[in-house]
């Protein structure tokens, strides 16, 4: 070989790249575009944050698109009700929540009284339409959460239920039977904040029950009792729907007298 050659070789050999550059070269790459989607990703949630006020003063608005769709042909473009349906002024936030999210609202017929059935908005949309209603119409506002908290004194709030509620709901909050069709539902599965808007705004055909009548102590005290039984084992065993002596005797009478018939008879083929 050629000493030209051996130059030329030795000169394209130093001309190489090490493999530590590389990995350099990526390893440089991925830091920039890692800062780059830092640097973006914090400037989206300081926008986020700044339009924060704005959304939540636009869900009034919204509200109102969604209740002229879906609510005014019954309660009047301006909440002042119709034949189909009442005034709703004054109602409050408080009790367009409680009636939409149990899915009381809209009705989808006339009846003695608005059942629950599936809910037709979603969260969001519910407190849009509360929010509507209540810059239109101020009424009974959200509680505190010390009200819902379920730390009051359970004794007191079982006394005033029983007093107060048991006479509809059951002493132990399983709903009854009212008259013409109506019926008190039970409030075993229901929670703290729509115990107390019912309490508050009195829908259907329960009473108003205002800080004359029940303080916030005293309502407490009852969403209290109810959270209380919601989450305590029953110590006699099963229930029967906590209906009281109209399915206890009809258990007794089935399966009690039913099981001494079946006793006779079998007693009486045996000796035969």
């Amino acid at each position: 070989m050629s000493r030209e050659k051996k130059m030329t070789k030795k000169r394209k050999a130093g001309g190489r790249r090490s493999p530590l550059a590389a990995a350099a070269l990526i390893l440089i790459g991925l830091v920039a575009t890692g800062g780059v989607y830092a640097g973006a990703t914090a400037a989206v949630a300081a926008t986020n944050d700044d339009s924060a006020v704005s959304t939540s003063h636009a869900s009034a608005e919204d509200g109102e698109k969604l209740f002229q769709a879906n609510c005014a042909t019954c309660h009047g473009l301006n909440l002042e009700g119709t034949d189909n349906g009442p005034s709703l002024m004054g109602v409050g936030e408080l009790s367009v929540e409680f009636q939409v999210s149990t899915g009381r609202m809209p009705m989808q017929m006339q009846g003695p009284q608005a059942d629950q059935k599936p809910v037709q908005f979603t969260e969001d949309q519910i407190l849009s339409l509360a929010a509507y209603v209540q810059s239109v119409a101020p009424g009974p506002e959200y509680p505190s959460a010390e009200v819902l908290d379920g730390e009051g004194d359970v004794a007191h709030g079982a006394e005033l239920f029983r007093i107060n509620c048991a006479m509809c709901h059951n002493v132990a909050a399983a709903g009854g039977a009212l008259t013409q069709g109506k019926f008190a539902p039970d409030i075993q599965d229901t929670s703290a904040l729509h115990m107390y808007a019912a309490m508050v705004t009195g829908p259907q055909n329960m009473p108003v029950f205002n800080n004359t009548n029940l303080s916030e102590q005293d309502k407490r005290d009852i969403i209290s009792s109810l959270l209380y039984l919601q989450n305590e084992q029953q110590p006699g065993g099963f229930t029967l729907g906590s209906l009281g002596p109209v399915s206890e005797g009809l258990f007794i009478w089935i399966f009690g007298i039913g099981g001494l018939i079946a006793v006779a008879v079998w007693i009486t083929a045996k000796s035969n």
